[in-house]
């Protein structure tokens, strides 16, 4: 009886989790995660009281997006990062490739500074207009630039990846400790995804570029809106320094900045209300339910009794087998409830620390392999189509074929042999 239950709890959330991939009829990915978390409430599979714990489970995490989308949608709004875009485009002075470099460092620092998810959804508008207005021979090297890095840089810091809160939980490492254990991974992530995806984008890095680029003039809301996101970075540094949760600061960061704002101009405050994408966080709820469903069914507990012990017994195979595995299952289930289930599994299983670096670096950069590998990605074609552009997923994955195995590979031994590790 108790074995069919649990049968019946998998089968629930592996469909969940294939409509928030898939999308069947094209519905929202939010759909699919609460009707999965509420079929397994209303059929018994899962208690009421369960249920609410697993919401509960993920209140520093909604409250981390909530303050980082208000802090980007603020920024977005008052043409901050069209401003950066400008600004990088006529700063190439007519060279391709100095744009391409510009643009890629452009979304490093946003990613690292502002979550994967920001560089997704606000730089990459701006980019496809700056692209259109240098008018460079293909928009697309300057595009996947947006989608490339939001991973590869997203464990720069602990505040780069909402991932990152979830898979160290109550044990997410203060800035210091951070610092020294992916410094080292995720600059080789960034280095070797940079010059693979500009190797395999030469053939349009040609000619020149219009260098007759209006900057457009900052108004004040944006200049308030830098101001705002330069004192919100320096919060988060201080309080992952002091060892703090982080969604509160976040979510206070990007209150005060908004309102900062709309003080300044004068503004609506509705607008940026919409700016929080309230079923990104219904959709994080809802996993969050099914991984506390996967817990009480017995697979947490089967997992560790299966992984623990070979773990521990040979720390950098089973971390490099580990980084490995979740990097190319990413794709398969996406980073966000593969990321949920890691985190859980971190959490009651005893391992070395290797093992976990390699996993928290597999689930950050697999997702750069497909387009269903992270939010963030699946957020950029999006951002894509709502432009009358398109990226095909096989055409993805043959470029992600060649960009992500090297740089998991150099990320994980960087894990497995840094002088300090």
């Amino acid at each position: 009886m108790f074995a069919s239950l649990h049968l019946a709890t998998w089968i629930v959330s592996a469909l969940t989790v294939f409509g928030v991939i898939f999308r069947p009829g094209r519905w929202p990915e939010w759909i699919f995660a609460v009707a999965g978390a509420a079929l397994l409430v209303v059929s018994g599979l899962l208690p009421w009281g369960e249920a609410l714990a697993g919401v509960a489970m993920g209140t520093d995490v909604y409250l981390f997006l909530a303050g980082m989308m208000l802090l980007a949608g603020t920024a977005r709004r008052e043409g901050l990062f069209d401003y950066l875009a400008a600004f990088a485009a006529r700063s190439a002075r007519g060279s391709p490739r100095r744009l391409f470099f510009l643009v890629y460092l452009i979304g490093t620092l946003v990613t690292v500074f502002l979550s994967n998810d920001a560089t997704a959804v606000v730089l990459t508008p701006a980019v496809i207009a700056v692209a259109r207005a240098a008018k460079v021979a293909s928009p697309l090297p300057y595009l996947l630039v947006c989608a490339f890095v939001a991973n590869a840089a997203s464990f720069v810091l602990p505040i780069s990846n909402p991932a990152n809160l979830v898979v160290f939980g109550q044990d997410l490492p203060p800035l210091g400790e951070w610092l020294a254990r992916f410094a080292l991974p995720s600059l080789l992530a960034i280095l070797a995804t940079f010059w693979l995806l500009r190797w395999t984008q030469r053939a349009h890095l040609v000619g020149t570029t219009d260098t007759d680029i209006a900057i457009p003039r900052l108004s004040i809301g944006g200049r308030i809106a830098a101001v705002g996101l330069c004192a919100a970075v320096v919060v988060l540094l201080t309080a992952s320094a002091l060892g703090w949760e982080l969604g509160p600061p976040t979510l206070a960061a990007g209150l005060l900045t908004a309102l900062a704002v709309m003080i300044g101009e004068r503004s609506n405050p509705l607008p940026l209300v919409r700016e929080v994408s309230w079923d990104t966080l219904a959709l994080v709820a809802g996993l969050f339910v099914i991984v506390r469903a996967l817990e009480v069914s017995g697979l947490q507990a089967l997992l560790v009794d299966a992984l623990q012990g070979p773990l521990n017994a040979s720390p950098q195979i089973g971390a490099f087998a580990a980084g490995t595995a979740l990097a190319f299952g990413t794709n398969l289930t996406n980073n966000l409830p593969l990321g949920l289930l890691a985190g859980a599994f971190t959490t009651a299983a005893d391992l070395p620390r290797q093992v976990m670096d390699a996993i928290l670096v597999g689930i950050d950069i697999g997702p750069n392999l497909s387009v269903t590998g992270s939010l963030a990605t699946i957020l950029w074609l999006t951002a894509l189509r709502r432009e009358a552009l398109d990226f095909g997923a096989l055409a993805f994955l043959r470029l992600g074929l060649v960009v992500m195995p090297p740089a998991l590979v150099l990320a994980l031994l960087a894990v497995l042999f840094q002088p300090w590790g």
